[in-house]
């Protein structure tokens, strides 16, 4: 499940549920879409912390995760998680490496069709295109502060996993701030991006599949 969290997460590179925080839909669903494509086209890098926050229908108490979040363009996503257990995963181009405290993988997206839809994801996300996916249906509703994007998976393969995904869209800057996943299960998370740096340099060897 870590895996998939994961790989929903890139969609940040550009958070509760919408009805709890007054969302409306917006007036003009186009002009948002211009506005947030133009915006996500501009971004080269973010460097990030974030918090994960799991809610389980079998517990009472959250599952807190913290870690860092680094993305460059082209298709260059790395995330890990430091507490309160080590896990890492980089995506390359067409290679990805996962690892945890026991043991590491390499993958190539040729030979998974997940893996394909992650990486097309990635790269609607950077690009500002995931509203225009086919793989999601999307309603945009706002309130003062931010722009809530509601995805619904038409995809058989992600739709196995989400019911729905909310990416909070902050209105200063329009990039993504908050996701919301909506598992098949009935659990949720939310991972919050803290501490945002756009636009900086990060060295290709922070993306080293090797």
């Amino acid at each position: 499940m870590r895996k998939i969290v994961a790989f929903a997460a890139i969609c940040m590179l550009f958070t509760m549920h919408a009805f709890a925080q007054n969302f409306k839909p917006v007036a003009n669903t186009a002009a948002f879409n211009e506005q947030f494509s133009k915006a996500s086209q501009n971004i080269k890098s973010i460097k990030s912390d974030f918090v994960q926050e799991k809610n389980l229908t079998m517990l009472s108490d959250k599952i807190v995760s913290k870690g860092k979040f680094w993305f460059k363009k082209d298709n260059k996503v790395k995330m890990e998680y430091l507490t309160p257990t080590y896990y890492l995963m980089v995506i390359n181009g067409k290679n990805i490496k996962v690892k945890d405290s026991k043991k590491e993988n390499k993958i190539s997206t040729s030979q998974s069709k997940i893996f394909q839809k992650v990486s097309k994801i990635t790269a609607d996300c950077v690009q500002g295109n995931v509203l225009n996916s086919a793989d999601f249906k999307s309603k945009v509703l706002e309130n003062a502060q931010y722009y809530n994007v509601e995805l619904t998976p038409t995809d058989k393969n992600i739709s196995t996993y989400f019911k729905t995904i909310d990416l909070w869209v902050d209105k200063k800057d329009y990039a993504v701030v908050k996701i919301v996943m909506h598992d098949t299960s009935g659990d949720d998370v939310t991972m919050t991006f803290v501490n945002r740096e756009m636009n900086v340099n990060i060295p290709d060897e922070v993306f080293a599949v090797n």
